[in-house]
């Protein structure tokens, strides 16, 4: 939906020791290699450099490697930045994220849970520490960590979005559609939201609202196979099998992969 919710640290400038083109290539977030490389020349620095640098510089270099989808080596710098400051909260947050994209939820809430200690108001934490929480299923739980980060944060269309997801995982639909109606309103933009309560009024028998919803989704995201395989699906119980093949094709050049789909088509008398 939007760059994960992994925040950057700034670090203060020093009077003396490294130049300011490694502090700045630390900071900035556009070309991760330079800000790998501009936090490597702060940490190799060693004890010349505060604590709070150091850990601020293993923080940003942990995000750039997360960034990039080196997991492994974010959650090394950021137990570092941890060792060196136990009371920064963001290290603990993005850690936490980090645990979440191995799969590892336990972890990915414990260190969410020590972060919210650190920093009660961090919207970003409660968010977080929704996710990780809906993944396992503890939909309540999850909502009252949404639900924290809203009134820490009423503009965060996210939050609304993934709380809306959990009423609908809980099969509370008024509700889920409402806050897909705030997410929408904050971000017009968001297409996970329209498909998301195109699946709310499927499930409440509303189809013609849920084609709407998917089509306004499949037009902010051309690429979005799930809204495309989610109007198939409509169309499909609508009784309208052109159209249904016609998004099931769609969903299926999108992603290959996708053997619900290929099931679909097969039922359907199709070959996928």
């Amino acid at each position: 939906m939007r760059r994960p919710l992994v925040i950057a640290l700034a670090l203060a400038l020093s009077a003396i020791g490294c130049g300011q083109d490694q502090y700045s290539d630390c900071n900035q977030e556009k070309d991760l290699d330079r800000q790998i490389r501009g936090c490597t020349s702060i940490i190799e620095r060693g004890k010349r450099e505060s604590k709070s640098i150091r850990a601020g510089a293993y923080t940003n270099r942990g995000t750039a490697y997360q960034e990039k989808g080196e997991v492994d080596r974010a959650i090394a710098d950021y137990t570092k930045a941890i060792a060196l400051n136990p009371n920064d909260a963001t290290a603990y947050n993005n850690r936490g994220f980090a645990y979440y994209r191995k799969g590892e939820s336990d972890r990915a809430i414990a260190d969410y849970t020590k972060a919210i200690a650190l920093d009660p108001n961090f919207a970003a934490a409660y968010n977080n520490r929704g996710f990780a929480y809906g993944r396992k299923g503890a939909f309540d739980r999850a909502i009252t960590d949404y639900t924290k980060a809203i009134a820490l944060d009423p503009n965060d269309a996210t939050a609304y979005t993934y709380r809306g997801l959990a009423y609908g995982r809980k099969g509370v639909f008024d509700r889920a559609i409402a806050d897909y109606d705030k997410a929408i309103v904050l971000n017009p933009n968001c297409a996970p939201a329209y498909n998301n309560r195109g699946f709310a009024y499927y499930r409440r028998g509303e189809y013609d609202r849920a084609i709407a919803d998917y089509t306004k989704a499949i037009a902010l995201d051309p690429n979005f196979a799930a809204a495309h395989v989610n109007r198939g699906a409509v169309y499909d119980s609508k009784g309208d099998k052109e159209q249904a093949i016609a998004d099931y094709r769609k969903a299926l050049e999108i992603d290959p992969s996708l053997l619900v789909v290929k099931t679909a088509l097969n039922r359907l008398g199709v070959t996928p």
